[in-house]
């Protein structure tokens, strides 16, 4: 064995290029155009993060991090968002990281089958607490190291194992890399980090999930305490065993164009808080209903075909909130009666609503060989309906609107937003939290002026309280 490798020394390359990018790349080594989907990104992952607050699991989640994670010193001490109750810097990334998670409409990225910001924004918020200097661009440009980190880390894990990992099994290494980066760790520090977050990151298996959806969900909140957690522990001197996802020979080509080509930019929004497995086939469904004017008493029979994961989803009528964010048929014929789906149909008295019941009823889900085929570059779906009277309507192939082959538009990520943030905060307080988020790729922007708005609890500053 090399004695380096023993002490913990950097002597990969692939390992010596991303401490480079993580650790040292400059503010203006990231474009504006990076800097711009980041901010973006940010945006659309808080209000996720904001309409989750009053569920049940986002209040779980915040009073066990209070019973368990306490903080007993201020440097790694945090408020945790629209709560105010101080916890460690752990806590609360994992609280916020699993109050978003079981609200299913935050970003994600096809190649790793997951979801990358759902771990590293809360990362950010946690840290930013005891960073009151920190620029706007540099709190994206840590945005992006995660992201990018994730990413890669993600796609490598699986490439090399054969069970489907959640998200929190390789997004911890972002949470690290984002921690490395404003923590100012060294090389071996960052090494010791990677080893530390991939060790224990949750590898729950995402199917057990699918098949009995809970608020486990992808596991990203235990991905975030793990990755926050390996930061400090390797601060402090903690050694981690080489991260394989990083390290290991087979996958140094996911690293090799590691600041060169961007993922932060393909990242998809998500127009549904709804498993992106089923938004193909929601968005055939809504597309035949607005072409050719159907409205529910129109709609005789729905056959969708998609792919093998899409087609496992929960197919039933859900009663939890869960089941809700991981169905496919009830999706479907949520949007045929109300033309959207949001909060108030994934949960309370939209998981008895009769007509939806009914309309399910006329709902039938197969598995497609060419659509499985393009996953998970694609989230492909066909939809056909038949009408009450006669007709037999066919949507083609449809893509899942919000990533690159589909995208939406930057004023509907910012409506959705809104949607999503102002019923619990009040219209005045979200859109003052969006006009910071987007004024972080100013030059003289300065993080402070978001986090003044972002801890206190919904109504604490004059605004609404759900």
């Amino acid at each position: 064995m090399d004695l380096r490798l023993e002490r913990g020394e950097p002597t990969c390359t692939v390992f010596g290029r991303v401490a480079e990018f993580v650790l040292r790349s400059p503010e203006n080594f990231f474009s504006a155009d990076v800097l711009k989907a980041a901010s973006l990104q940010f945006l659309d992952t808080m209000g996720i993060a904001i309409a989750a607050g009053p569920m049940q699991a986002g209040r779980i989640a915040r009073d066990t991090a209070v019973l368990l994670y306490g903080c007993g010193t201020d440097r790694h001490a945090a408020r945790m968002i629209f709560d105010g109750r101080r916890v460690s810097i752990a806590g609360a990334a994992f609280a916020a990281a699993t109050q978003t998670d079981n609200l299913d409409g935050h970003d994600g990225y096809p190649p790793t089958k997951g979801h990358i910001g759902v771990a590293v924004i809360p990362a950010l918020l946690a840290l930013a607490e005891e960073k009151p200097d920190l620029s706007g661009i540099e709190a994206l440009a840590a945005i992006v190291v995660g992201y990018e980190v994730a990413g890669r880390a993600g796609i490598a894990l699986h490439a090399t194992v054969s069970d489907y990992h959640t998200s929190g099994a390789w997004n911890s290494l972002g949470v690290a890399a984002v921690a490395a980066r404003l923590l100012r760790l060294n090389d071996t520090q960052l090494r010791d980090a990677f080893g530390i977050a991939e060790y224990h990151g949750p590898r729950s298996q995402m199917m057990r999930e699918i098949a009995t959806p809970t608020m486990l969900h992808d596991g990203s909140g235990m991905g975030a305490q793990v990755g926050l957690s390996a930061a400090v522990l390797a601060q402090a001197g903690f050694a981690g065993a080489p991260a394989i996802t990083v390290e290991a020979p087979e996958v140094a080509r996911y690293w090799a164009d590691l600041g060169d080509f961007w993922q932060m930019p393909l990242q998809y929004v998500k127009p549904y808080p709804i498993c992106r497995w089923a938004h193909a086939a929601i968005d055939a469904t809504r597309s035949l209903c607005l072409q050719h004017g159907l409205r529910p008493q129109d709609i005789g029979r729905v056959n969708v075909n998609s792919f093998h994961y899409a087609a496992t989803l929960f197919d039933g009528m859900p009663d939890t909130t869960s089941k809700a964010q991981y169905s496919l048929a009830f999706a479907v014929a949520t949007m045929i009666l109300y033309g959207r789906i949001a909060v108030e149909h994934i949960s309370g008295q939209g998981l008895r609503d009769g007509a939806v019941g009914e309309m399910l009823g006329r709902v039938e889900v197969s598995e497609s060989a060419r659509h499985s085929a393009r996953f998970p570059e694609g989230r492909w779906a066909d939809v056909q309906i038949e009408t009450t009277d006669g007709r037999l309507l066919d949507s083609g192939d449809v893509h899942a609107r919000g990533g690159p082959e589909a995208p939406i538009s930057e004023a509907d990520i910012v409506a959705k937003y809104m949607e999503f943030s102002a019923p619990v905060l009040g219209e005045a307080r979200a859109a003052a939290i969006r006009d910071a988020i987007l004024g972080l790729t100013g030059t003289e922007s300065r993080f402070s002026d978001l986090s003044a708005l972002i801890y206190e609890p919904p109504g604490a500053l004059g605004g609404h309280a759900a």
